[in-house]
């Protein structure tokens, strides 16, 4: 069976109106009458308290809906490392920065004659603006990839 007819089967086995479970749900009866439709479907959270206002399981609510159940999958995979892309991002964006620092201070030293020597025999000076501009971006490329 599909999420529209169980959705609207448990609804009217419990006598509740959509009026009722949307009270329950915390949202709105159009909300309801689009599942019964099914022209929209509810979160995972709703998912949940669905399943325990009509006390059966998530299973249950999914089963033969191979629509929602890739709904649930996206949704899942879009929620799955969201700080893990961004951690990467940053790690990018500070890279090269950092690089740009660099450039800065080459010509800065050439033009104005600072004297930055004690910081370009530094190996920390030489390698970690390109060591996080590559790690960076192929964490992000990755997690990019993976979760769309």
């Amino acid at each position: 069976m599909h999420f529209p007819k169980k959705i609207k089967e448990e609804r009217t086995k419990n006598n509740m109106s959509q009026q009722e479970l949307g009270e329950h749900l915390n949202i709105s009866r159009q909300s309801v009458s689009k599942w019964e439709r099914g022209e929209g479907y509810p979160n995972i959270e709703t998912l949940i308290k669905l399943s325990e206002i009509f006390n059966i399981t998530i299973d249950e609510l999914l089963k033969g809906d191979h629509s929602l159940k890739e709904k649930i999958i996206e949704d899942g995979k879009q929620l799955a490392h969201p700080k893990t892309k961004l951690f990467f991002d940053l790690l990018l964006i500070v890279g090269l920065l950092l690089i740009i620092a660099k450039i800065l201070l080459l010509i800065a030293n050439k033009f104005f004659g600072l004297d930055t020597s004690f910081l370009q025999s530094s190996i920390l000076y030489n390698l970690i603006p390109f060591a996080s501009s590559i790690v960076g971006a192929i964490g992000s490329e990755i997690f990019g990839k993976k979760y769309k």
